[in-house]
């Protein structure tokens, strides 16, 4: 599909929501014109247009805080655009991880385990918004403050842990451990820019 089938509105803008492709949070609302999605086409970072100051932007172009596009798709109408992206730090000038970060109902709400792996989305979503804002005292970001050794030797050493639980038939220590694995495993992938989709999308491949 071309640029000029999209349906820009009378002023030429489009709205574009951005989101997380790892962990599918919403990380805000912006515009585009045919100049700015051109330039996000061609740089693979987000650029959109500032209606109040009536110019480009580049997301990140003085913060350093960018977003590297994994895909841009458009609705059934062709007048809205999501656009997955990898961001490099929080996507809100306030700092924050996403745009949305405020209950209308509840400013405490937290999101609700009601589905098997909907823990998993939760994780995901918490690891991103550490990596994103960094709060000082958080495990996590003391993870990505130290690097990419540092989370190895976590996952290795959590491994190990579980072949012992497994190998002295303690289940109680396989579950502690292998839960231990499975966050450093997610703060891994997203250290390394993986998707936890690919991944399933792999096995999907191999069972087929």
């Amino acid at each position: 599909m071309n640029i000029e089938e999209l349906t820009f509105d009378k002023n030429g803008l489009i709205p574009a929501i951005v989101q997380d492709a790892a962990s599918k949070e919403v990380l805000t609302l912006a515009y585009m014109n045919e100049e700015s999605l051109k330039k996000t086409l061609d740089t693979k970072e987000t650029w959109f247009y500032s209606r109040s100051r009536e110019e480009l932007w580049h997301k990140g172009g003085t913060s350093g805080n960018t977003q590297t596009i994994e895909d841009i798709r458009y609705d059934c109408d062709q007048d809205a655009l999501l656009v997955l992206v990898q961001p490099k730090g929080p996507a809100c000038h306030t700092g924050t991880y996403t745009c949305f970060s405020t209950s209308l109902e509840n400013e405490e709400t937290v999101e609700p385990v009601q589905h098997r792996y909907d823990i998993i989305n939760h994780l995901e979503k918490t690891i991103a918004k550490r990596e994103a804002e960094r709060p000082e005292g958080a495990y996590t970001t003391y993870l990505f403050e130290e690097g990419v050794d540092k989370i190895l030797k976590k996952v290795g050493e959590e491994a190990s842990e579980i072949i012992i639980g497994a190998k002295n038939r303690d289940p109680e220590e396989v579950q502690w451990e292998s839960a231990d694995f499975l966050y450093h495993w997610l703060v891994l992938l997203r250290e390394q820019g993986v998707n936890l989709d690919d991944i399933l999308n792999v096995l999907r491949e191999r069972h087929s």
